[in-house]
């Protein structure tokens, strides 16, 4: 029996992958038609695979037109113009160190059995064997941290909640992606959301939390189905409930959906949402870590954290400790997206260049010309222009760089971008973003906004720069929250590194 993969993920479907699918059941009614999650090959999207006796052979690009000639061939991985090869020799692939991802577009998202199969549930079991605190200190000895931007040691988060006297805590995942060229969270969601589950139990039990949340963005349907699908699975398999897996741990899961605000990804924002009321940043302290949802003791972490606990249980603290460099420890989910010839999903050790994640992994520009500007962190992050692109991706190698390493996300622009209007759209972007509770974001984005066309018009350029300037240290100093304290950092990075693009002399502005 012949068995042909084809993704179910989004970025799959959005470029036919349904139409292939239903194309090549009718082609080879035969073969057995499994839909995985995707590779992380984006560019090569449909990528239909199918299993040989020399492993999976893959084909890229495939359109329903393609369908009829590649079923002459496909059931022997055979010859064909949209041929790739082995999967597992492909460079991108073969060039990857996948402890998050390992199970990403090799099964099915919601086969239980395949899920252990490929190793799944072994941290768990693990875990469950050992006293809580040496599962946080295990995790601590891992050395890593949040992959939502901040980088904050998980195994201190984790401490902090369990020493924490309450009769209740709880286990809560910021899936709220919503920052531009990032989709790390939304690939693991789909395509494997049992890891996720996985460590959430994993967090649970260790950190005393009995429920978890998932916070998801609204913008992510078919995440949400598939969480919501996992969760059902996995109480039906006794992962979840009064009785983890006969340890007699109790720990629960339930998905929420955000509403579109794309503050929520602000943690004590979504705490507000998820309680009920409309989703504003909270002062701190207190820290969630001690007074969170509702009140009690909660662990936030990213979707990625949680997702890299479940391997670092099976396979060790101290493989996954020898990853990466300085203190930014294990692999992260770089994602390649803007002007990138090849866009999509890398999981590297840390410490790798962003100038090899764009030219080796992403082929460099799309357009072929030569890259004018590379955003890192999301739409909140500096700017970095192509001669500072060697920082290794280490949080505070970037930081010292002037960017900031933040979920991941890596924007590629080439030489013809207008850096005065990627400015604005920083300023623009907090305006209609914020939550409104403190002025220095709510209104200086709004006046930045307006400062920024006064400079680009040529309304007394040098006078309206210093107030810019003054604006955006005001906003970095007072604002309660990342939204307004960040959005300076495109803003002034764009205005010092290309002040021509506002029509400024580079002798007086540049860096």
């Amino acid at each position: 029996m012949t068995t042909v993969y084809v993704p179910a993920d989004t970025s799959a479907v959005s470029v036919g992958a349904d139409e292939v699918a239903a194309a090549l059941h009718r082609a080879l009614p035969e073969a057995t038609i499994v839909r995985t999650g995707t590779r992380g090959m984006l560019w090569r999207e449909p990528l239909v695979e199918v299993d040989t006796d020399r492993g999976r052979v893959g084909y890229g690009n495939v359109g329903v037109e393609d369908v009829p000639t590649l079923a002459d061939v496909i059931v022997v991985g055979g010859p064909h113009p949209l041929r790739v090869g082995l999967i597992e020799d492909e460079p991108w692939l073969a060039g990857q160190q996948r402890w998050i991802f390992e199970r990403v577009g090799v099964i099915p998202p919601l086969d239980p059995e395949a899920f252990e199969a490929h190793g799944g549930l072994a941290g768990l079991r693990g875990a469950l064997a050992l006293p809580p605190s040496q599962v946080i200190d295990i995790v601590t000895g891992s050395g890593l941290r949040g992959r939502g931007g901040a980088g904050f040691p998980t195994g201190l988060k984790w401490r902090t909640v369990a020493d924490t006297e309450s009769d209740l805590r709880y286990v809560v995942v910021n899936a709220d992606e919503g920052d531009s060229g990032t989709f790390a969270d939304r690939i693991l969601m789909e395509g494997d959301p049992f890891t996720l589950i996985e460590g959430m139990a994993i967090a649970g039990f260790a950190a005393g939390a009995t429920e978890g949340y998932v916070y998801v963005r609204s913008e992510y349907p078919a995440a949400v189905a598939a969480l919501r699908a996992a969760v059902d699975v996995a109480r039906a398999q006794g992962w979840l409930g009064s009785d983890v897996l006969g340890s007699g741990v109790s720990f629960d899961v339930r998905i929420r959906v955000g509403a579109g605000s794309y503050v929520c990804g602000e943690e004590t924002a979504m705490l507000e949402s998820l309680e009920g009321r409309r989703g504003i940043v909270r002062a701190k302290p207190p820290l969630p870590a001690v007074a969170g949802l509702f009140g009690r003791p909660t662990v936030i972490n990213n979707v990625l954290t949680l997702a890299a606990v479940p391997s670092i249980l099976a396979r060790g603290a101290e493989r996954y400790a020898e990853l990466g460099v300085g203190r930014s420890r294990g692999t992260q989910v770089f994602q390649l997206a803007g002007n990138v010839a090849r866009g999509g999903a890398v999981e590297v050790p840390f410490g790798i260049s962003l100038r090899e994640l764009i030219e080796e992994f992403g082929g460099g520009t799309l357009s072929g010309r030569p890259i004018g500007a590379v955003q890192v962190g999301g739409p909140l992050g500096a700017y970095l222009p192509p001669e500072a692109l060697d920082v290794p991706t280490d949080y505070e190698a970037v930081a010292a760089a002037g960017g900031m390493l933040g979920h991941g996300g890596i924007v590629v622009f080439d030489d013809m971008v207008d850096m005065a209007a990627q400015a604005r759209f920083a300023m623009s972007f907090c305006a209609e973003e914020s939550c409104g509770k403190c002025t220095p974001c709510r209104i200086g984005s709004t006046r930045g906004v307006e400062v920024i066309d006064r400079i680009c018009s040529g309304d007394n350029r040098e006078a309206n720069v210093g107030v810019l300037l003054d604006l955006c240290e005001v906003m970095r100093d007072g604002s309660l929250c990342a939204m307004g304290g960040l959005t300076p950092q495109p803003v002034v990075s764009a205005l010092t590194r290309w002040p021509a693009h506002f029509g400024l002399p580079e002798r007086e502005h540049a860096s």
